[in-house]
């Protein structure tokens, strides 16, 4: 489990968090949902040692490995899709057979085994996401950063990509933390939501999922209940 107790982070002597308390279950997925600025990758970084807070404490991410999934691919363009996995790898895996093993295996969950030759300019937008999601799951992490990784794709690669991350979860759980302003996204691949709203930000409302992500319909009286439980506390100021 991550635990954050009494954290505080100022900014241009605003603060941004203070006294501000979590528990993370491990091998879930935990999405932070609220508005664009209000301190959600700032939180991210925090958890994952990029920034320090200014006080308080965070356990359980210490000496763990972490991955992560950001809005931009961040490939590796003079690359092929295989050297982009195996780039990750090469630490963790010396033995080459295993890394070819662990590639083929993921490339095949996202479907990109037959273009691992290909370099990342000749893949569309969702192809890269989809190696860039495969290369996290891959890399042996016990928790995995996702800063609005689906933001710049339209809906169609949307849905594509959230089989393809749910397909991986599955077959490899982790500890996941999932920063979203969509809503639909949190309800259809979060177990744990917590609406973050206010500065200093606080925790406004929980909401728990108990549906296994591959059964998920939106259209379900039990998401549309909890989406307008979250709609009315982002805007209960």
């Amino acid at each position: 489990m991550i635990t954050i107790r009494n954290l505080e982070k100022i900014y241009d002597h605003t603060p941004l968090y203070r006294h501000f308390n979590l528990d993370i279950m491990p091998n879930k997925i935990t999405c932070f949902f609220g508005p664009s600025g209000i301190g959600k990758t700032t939180l991210l970084k925090m958890l994952s040692g990029i920034l320090k807070p200014d006080s308080g404490i965070i356990t359980g991410v210490e000496s763990t490995r972490i991955s992560y999934v950001f809005q931009e691919s961040r490939l590796i363009p003079w690359y092929t899709v295989y050297e982009n996995m195996e780039y990750v790898l090469k630490t963790p895996y010396p033995d080459k057979a295993k890394r070819d093993q662990l590639i083929i295996e993921y490339l095949s969950i996202v479907e990109m085994a037959h273009v691992m030759d290909a370099y990342p300019n000749e893949l569309s937008g969702g192809m890269k996401q989809r190696l860039s999601i495969a290369r996290a799951f891959a890399y042996p992490s016990e928790i995995l950063l996702m800063d609005e990784p689906f933001n710049s794709l339209d809906i169609n690669l949307r849905n594509i990509l959230f089989e393809v991350f749910i397909r991986l979860f599955e077959s490899s759980p982790k500890t996941v933390l999932f920063i979203t302003h969509q809503i639909d996204e949190a309800l259809l691949l979060g177990h744990t939501i917590h609406v973050l709203n206010g500065k200093p930000v606080k925790i406004k409302h929980t909401s728990n999922l108990s549906q296994p992500l591959s059964q998920r319909v939106l259209s379900q009286q039990i998401f549309h209940d909890a989406k307008n439980q979250i709609l009315s506390h982002l805007s209960d100021d």
